[in-house]
C-alpha cells in the first residue's frame, strides 16, 4: 500500500520533545502493578453434541460442570440477595457452552423490552459474560443474552465497551416458576486466541432493573465494572481448542428500486472475505460494498454553528473500528454546541462527501494482534461521482502494550476524500490504566500528539493534548486539555475546532444515602464542569460552566435533574441559527436552566420530559422535549413516540422547530424483527420513513427488507433536503465460516 510509505515518510521530527515529555511521565506511571482478579473455575470438557441448545439445562453434561455463584455488587456489595444466580462452563473442540440458572422471587416482574438483536438490554432482566481471550487484560469480548431470548455482543477495549463487533453464536432462555435459565454456545472459530493459552479471563454479570441491583462473579466493590478486565476472573482447562481453517466467506446479493427521476431498477452482488492468517491477525477483502441494510439515523436539532457529529452505522466500517481509535477521553466534551470533538480518524468520511454518498468499489483490512502488539490497517478505493474523482485512502494504526497498564500507539492517515488535494495525519498517543489506585480505585492518564502534511493553509499544523479521569462511584473527576494549530487538517478526522486551545475540568460527588430521610434515594450527584476554548493568542472563544445542584435516581427507577448553564460566545463572523434568523458578530453572555425527567426504565411504558429556558445569544429560548416509550407481550413490541419543540425569540427575528419522531418494533422472534421508523421536522414540512425487515435466518446468515421514503440512511442532518422518491432493497447475506 504505496501510501503507508509516503505517509511514514512525512512524520519529521517537530514534536519529539513533547513526546519524551507524555512518555517519561506514563512511564512513571507504570511502575505500579495491578491486582489480578481471584476467583477461579476450571471448564469442563464434554463430547460434542451434548448440548441441545433450548434453555433448560437439563442434559447430563452440565452435571459435570463446577457451579460458581454470583454475589451481589450493587448496591450493596458482598451482602445476601434472594436473586441466587449460578454459572457453569463446558467446552468441546469447537465450543464453549455456558449455562446459568437465575432465581427470581417474582418472575411475572422481569423486565423484557426488546427482542431485537444488537440493541441495548441495559433495562432489561439481563446476563452479560465477558471473555479476555488473549489473558492481556486489554481486549475481551462481551456476550448478553435477556430473559426474553434476545442477543448482544460486542468488545470490552481498554475497559469500555465497543458494540461494532458481531460474532456467531447462539442462546435460548427458559422461564420456569423460580426465574429464568439460559444456555449460551460459543464457536471458537468466532473467536481469536492464543491458542497455547491454558487459562482466559471470564467475568460474568446478571442485572434485575426493578431492583437497580448487580450480581457478579469477580470484582464486586462499587468502583468495579464488568468492562474492566484487570478485575476479571480465571477461566481455566481453555486448551485444546480447534479455530479452524480460519476462512470466512459472505457474499451478498441485492436488489433494488427507486421511483425518483431518472432512477429505477437495479442491482448489486458483492462479498465480503476474511481470512485469519493467524489466530490473533485477520485479513478482511470487501468487494463493491453496499449499505442498504444499515440502520436509519435520526435527526436532531442543531441550533449551533457547528455541525453535528453523527457515529458510524456500516457494517464494513464498524468491524475491528476499536484497533483504530486513537488516544483516550480524546475530545473535550460531547456538547454538540461547543463543538469540542476530535476524531483524527472518522470513518464516515469515506464514502460521503458533502452530504453524497460516494461509491465504494473495493476495501482491505488487516486487524489483530502479534503478541502485545495490536494492528489495525484500512485501504480504501472510492469509485468517481459527481462530488469525488476515484480516490484511494489509506489509515494504519498500530498499539503496543508496554505492560498491564501503559500502552502506545501510533495513527496514520493518507488521502483527501474529496480527491482535489495531498493530506496526511500522522499521530502518537499513550495511555496508562489502573484500577487499582488506593485499593479498588480507577484512574486512567493519556497524551497525544499530532500533525498534518501535505497541501495546507499557513500556520502550525501539530497539535496534542493530555486528560487525566478518576471516574469511581463516590468522586469523579475529569482533566482535559487539547491544543490544535490553525493548520491541523486530518482530511480523514472530525476536527470542527482547529486554532484553538481546549481545555475541561470536572467533579462529581455521588453519594448513596443510607436510611434516614433520604431512603427512598439510590444515589444523589452533585455536579459541576467548566470548559473553555480559546484562540491560539489566548482570546476566548468560547465558554461553558454547569452546575448540577440536584440529579439523584430513587430507589423506584425515577430519575430527577436540574442543571444551570452559563456560555460566552465570541462570534466573528454571523451565522443563521434557523431560517431567516442569522446571529450577528458579537460578544455574548447567556445563562439557562434545564430540566429533565424520567419514569422507571424498568416498567413497561416509559415517559421522559425535559425543557430549557433562558437567554440565547442577542435574545431568548425555550426548548420542551417528551418522550413515551412502551412495550408489550414480553419484548415483542415496543412503541415510541418523541416530539421537540425549539422556541427562539431574538432582534433578528423568531424561530420555531419542531421535530417529532415515531418508533415501532415488532419482533416475531429474536431473530426476526419488522421495524419502523418515521420523522417530520418543520423546516422541511416532509415526513421521512424507514421501514426494515431483519432476519436472522442462522448466526451469520441474514436477510434484509428495506424501504425509505424521504430519508437518506446514512445522512441526517436536517439542513440537508431530503431525497424525493421511495427506494425498496432486499439484501441476502450469507456466510460460509471454515
Amino acid at each position: 500500500m504505496e501510501w503507508v510509505s509516503r505517509a511514514a515518510r512525512t512524520t519529521g521530527t517537530g514534536f519529539g520533545g513533547r513526546l519524551s515529555v507524555v512518555v517519561m511521565l506514563l512511564g512513571m506511571l507504570a511502575m505500579s502493578s495491578a491486582v489480578a482478579g481471584t476467583a477461579n473455575v476450571r471448564a469442563a470438557r464434554i463430547a460434542a453434541g451434548a448440548i441441545a441448545l433450548d434453555g433448560r439445562l437439563d442434559e447430563a453434561a452440565w452435571r459435570k460442570a463446577r457451579p460458581i455463584r454470583l454475589a451481589q455488587q450493587s448496591p450493596k456489595p458482598g451482602m445476601p440477595t434472594p436473586y441466587k444466580t449460578t454459572v457453569r462452563v463446558l467446552i468441546d473442540a469447537r465450543h464453549v457452552y455456558f449455562g446459568i440458572t437465575n432465581v427470581d422471587p417474582d418472575p411475572a416482574a422481569m423486565a423484557v423490552h426488546t427482542l431485537q438483536r444488537d440493541h441495548s438490554q441495559d433495562d432489561d432482566d439481563h446476563l452479560t459474560i465477558v471473555l479476555d481471550t488473549f489473558g492481556e487484560r486489554r481486549l475481551g469480548y462481551f456476550f448478553q443474552v435477556n430473559a426474553g431470548g434476545a442477543r448482544n455482543d460486542g468488545l470490552s477495549v481498554n475497559d469500555k465497551t465497543d458494540n461494532n463487533w458481531n460474532g456467531i453464536w447462539n442462546a435460548a432462555v427458559a422461564r420456569n416458576a423460580h426465574g429464568w435459565s439460559a444456555e449460551i454456545v460459543i464457536p471458537t472459530q468466532s473467536l481469536q486466541f492464543a491458542a497455547k493459552l491454558r487459562a482466559w479471563g471470564l467475568n460474568v454479570s446478571r442485572y434485575v432493573p426493578r431492583d437497580q441491583l448487580t450480581l457478579r462473579w469477580s470484582g464486586i466493590t462499587l468502583n468495579s465494572d464488568v468492562f474492566d478486565l484487570h478485575r476479571a476472573g480465571r477461566l481455566s482447562g481453555m486448551h485444546g481448542l480447534e479455530q479452524g481453517v480460519g476462512l470466512e466467506i459472505q457474499p451478498y446479493a441485492l436488489a433494488r428500486y427507486n421511483s425518483a427521476p431518472g432512477t429505477g431498477r437495479s442491482g448489486d452482488v458483492g462479498a465480503d472475505i476474511k481470512y485469519n492468517f493467524t489466530p490473533q491477525l485477520t485479513g478482511i477483502l470487501t468487494v463493491n460494498p453496499d449499505f442498504a441494510e444499515a440502520e436509519a439515523e435520526q435527526g436532531q436539532v442543531n441550533l449551533s454553528r457547528f455541525s453535528l457529529f453523527f457515529p458510524e452505522k456500516r457494517p464494513f466500517f464498524l468491524e475491528g473500528s476499536n484497533l483504530f481509535t486513537f488516544s483516550h477521553l480524546l475530545s473535550i466534551g460531547d456538547d454538540g454546541n461547543l463543538s469540542t470533538r476530535f476524531v483524527p480518524y472518522f470513518s464516515r468520511r469515506i464514502g460521503l462527501v458533502n452530504g453524497q454518498v460516494v461509491p465504494i468499489d473495493e476495501g482491505a483490512k488487516l486487524i489483530g494482534h502479534a503478541g502485545k502488539l495490536s494492528l489495525g490497517v484500512l485501504d480504501v478505493q472510492t469509485g468517481a461521482n459527481a462530488v469525488a474523482p476515484t480516490t484511494n485512502l489509506g489509515v494504519a494504526r498500530a498499539a503496543y502494550d508496554v505492560n498491564e497498564h501503559l500502552r502506545i500507539g501510533t495513527l496514520m492517515t493518507h488521502g483527501d476524500p474529496k480527491g482535489v488535494r495531498n493530506n496526511s495525519f500522522v499521530g502518537i498517543d499513550s495511555v496508562w490504566h489502573t484500577s487499582h489506585f488506593r485499593g479498588d480505585r480507577n484512574l486512567t492518564v493519556s497524551g497525544w500528539l499530532g500533525h498534518s502534511y501535505g497541501d495546507l493553509k499557513p500556520g502550525r499544523a501539530d497539535g496534542y493534548g493530555v486528560a487525566v479521569q478518576y471516574p469511581n462511584d463516590l468522586w469523579s473527576a475529569r482533566l482535559k486539555m487539547n491544543v490544535f494549530g490553525d493548520a491541523l487538517d486530518p482530511a480523514l478526522g472530525y476536527l470542527p475546532r482547529p486554532g484553538t486551545r481546549q481545555y475541561m475540568i470536572l467533579g462529581a460527588y455521588q453519594p448513596r444515602p443510607k436510611g434516614g430521610f433520604f431512603d427512598w434515594m439510590r444515589q444523589y450527584h452533585l455536579v459541576g464542569e467548566y470548559i473553555q476554548v480559546d484562540d491560539l493568542d489566548g482570546h476566548p472563544q468560547s465558554k461553558l460552566f454547569m452546575l448540577v445542584p440536584m440529579r439523584f435516581t430513587t430507589e423506584d427507577g425515577n430519575f430527577y435533574n436540574i442543571m444551570l448553564s452559563s456560555r460566552y460566545e465570541a462570534l466573528d463572523q454571523p451565522f443563521e441559527v434557523a431560517r431567516g434568523v442569522t446571529i450577528p458578530v458579537g460578544r455574548y453572555r447567556f445563562n439557562q436552566v434545564h430540566l429533565n425527567w424520567h419514569s422507571s426504565k424498568s416498567r413497561p411504558f416509559v415517559v421522559s420530559v425535559g425543557a430549557t429556558e433562558g437567554r440565547f445569544y442577542s435574545g431568548t429560548t425555550r426548548q420542551a422535549s417528551a418522550k413515551m416509550e412502551w412495550a408489550a407481550l414480553d419484548g415483542k413490541l415496543q412503541l415510541g413516540l418523541s416530539q421537540e419543540n425549539d422556541y427562539g425569540y431574538l432582534p433578528q427575528g423568531n424561530f420555531i422547530i419542531r421535530l417529532t419522531k415515531l418508533n415501532a418494533t415488532y419482533s416475531f422472534t429474536p431473530d426476526l424483527a419488522l421495524t419502523t421508523f418515521a420523522q417530520y421536522d418543520t423546516v422541511h414540512r416532509k415526513t421521512g420513513v424507514n421501514a426494515r425487515l431483519h432476519w436472522v435466518i442462522r448466526p451469520g446468515r441474514e436477510l434484509f427488507v428495506v424501504f425509505n421514503h424521504g430519508i437518506e440512511p446514512q445522512l441526517a442532518d436536517l439542513d440537508r433536503a431530503p431525497p424525493t422518491g421511495n427506494r425498496f432493497a432486499i439484501k441476502l447475506r450469507w456466510d460460509f465460516q471454515r
